[in-house]
Order: structure tokens, then sequence, then C-alpha cells
């Protein structure tokens, strides 16, 4: 028995949801059977509960406390490969503040209360008692992992917990940022000056559907998936001027409701661009 195995048991003794996490840190992929969702299971792991599936499926809705499950062959193979254990905070009744840095962890220090505290790579989670709705990006630096997310376990933590404050709630509360993507300004038709292929509407309004599909259906990776997906549309209707901010804002929108932060895909979107020399 490996040293996650040991560990994901203790934490399922313990009424702790485990999963096993792959390199990267992300959830292992769907397996074939639960391949995009084929399944019917969790549709972009938005529908509260456990996933059907025996494998390790759809990220945080796998999570279990059965270690009849943990320890089955399906289970097994995953934890061979796994670099770390994770967990669903909100399925133990937790709520983990996620402290991406030292100016994040500072902020904390003055705006909420102590409680039991676990550091990490390049900061610190600070785990409360209670459950809200998870969000990224909430301030610079902080995220919260609470119901549908799950977290890394990283040990005990020093501290005792305290009761989820309403500071933290009043985070999730805000209302999300307005996404204003900077004007974009398409390159000019190339030099044939033929009509553009693209202008179609048909075509353009499949394009950007396919787009947004391909980021709210990502089970991991979301950066990456985000990323490769602006570089797509960008590649194909970037240069024709048939691209609006219209159009940009729905991209926007569409890696947001994954929990991306208005930076993370202005940073994505700025990537691209530059990458295709626009």
């Amino acid at each position: 028995m490996n040293e996650h195995l040991r560990t994901a048991l203790c934490l399922a003794a313990d009424g702790v949801p485990v999963l096993p996490l792959r390199r990267g840190k992300g959830p292992f992929g769907n397996c074939p059977t639960c391949a995009k969702n084929a399944c019917g299971g969790r549709p972009n792991m938005k529908t509260p509960g456990p996933c059907r599936c025996p494998a390790p499926c759809h990220a945080w809705a796998a999570a279990t406390t059965d270690p009849a499950v943990i320890v089955s062959p399906p289970w097994a193979a995953a934890w061979q490969g796994a670099v770390c254990v994770g967990y669903h905070p909100g399925g133990a009744g937790l709520t983990v503040v996620d402290l991406d840095n030292a100016d994040a962890i500072a902020w904390a220090h003055g705006a909420l209360p102590a409680t039991r505290t676990v550091p990490t790579t390049r900061g610190e989670h600070w785990i409360y008692r209670g459950t809200m709705r998870s969000v990224n990006g909430v301030r610079d630096g902080v995220d919260i992992k609470s119901t549908m997310a799950y977290a890394r376990y990283l040990g005990p933590g020093t501290g005792t917990m305290a009761d989820l404050p309403d500071a933290v709630r009043a985070l999730a509360a805000k209302e999300p940022p307005t996404v204003r993507p900077a004007p974009f300004a398409a390159a000019p038709t190339g030099a044939g000056g033929g009509e553009c292929r693209h202008r179609t509407p048909a075509y353009l309004e499949r394009g950007i559907a396919m787009a947004e599909q391909r980021i709210t259906e990502a089970s991991s990776a979301v950066h990456a998936t985000v990323y490769r997906t602006f570089l797509a549309v960008l590649s194909t209707h970037g240069r024709c001027g048939c691209l609006t901010d219209a159009h940009v804002a729905r991209l926007f929108t569409a890696a947001q409701s994954k929990g991306e932060s208005v930076r993370h895909c202005t940073d994505a979107w700025t990537n691209a661009r530059t990458a295709l020399g626009m």
C-alpha cells in the first residue's frame, strides 16, 4: 500500500471524502465509459452529489469515504499514478481559503479570524468549519474551495479550527467582476480583397458555440483548455474582421463559469494573440 492510499484511507475513516490527484495536481480524467459525460454523470461537474462511475471520474464528484471503493481495482491503479491526495472540503463540512502568495496571507491575517492553517507550496490554506459555494479569484491570490470543488491534502495543519466567518461568506457574495475584454482590433482582410468566408453568420456562431462548449466541458486543466481554445478561435476568426468584442465576452464568460478570473482570461487572450503575432 503506497503512502497516498494510506493517507486517503485515514482521511476517509475521519469522514473526509478523498480522490487521487495526478501529475499537475489535477483530478484524473473521465474513464472511456464516461468520456465527454456520455454516462450522464456530472455534466460540467455542476451537479451536486457523487459520481456513479466505479472509477475516480468527475473530479470532486468522485470523492468518497467508502474504503471499499478507495481500494477497488479502478481506484487502485489511479493511486499508483497519483502525486498527492485530494479531498472535497464541502463533503467534509469544511471551507478552505486558499492563499496563494505572501500578500494574500498578510491580508488574511488582518481580515479573517484565526483558524487551522496548512502550509502550501506558495502560501497557506486556512480551513474553517462550515460550507459555502466555491469561488476562485475573490481577490488577488485568494480562492475559496468548499462545495463542488477539491483541494490538496497537505497535512493536518496547526491551530484550532474556527467556524466559517461572515467575512469569508461575504467574499463570495460580491457581484462577479464585469467582463470587459480589451477592445479587439482584428487584422485586416487578406490582400486578395475578397469577401471573408468567416463573415457567414452561421460559421462564426458555430465556432464560438463550440469554443464555449469546449471550455465549459473541461473536467481538468482548465487554464490550459481556456488558452488552447482562445488560440484556436483567434487562429480561425481573428484575422478577418468578423470577431467582435461581444464574441470575446462570451468566451470570457464561459471561462469564468469554470472558475477563471478576469485577470486569467485577459492573460490567456493576450498570450494567444502574442503567440499568433496579432
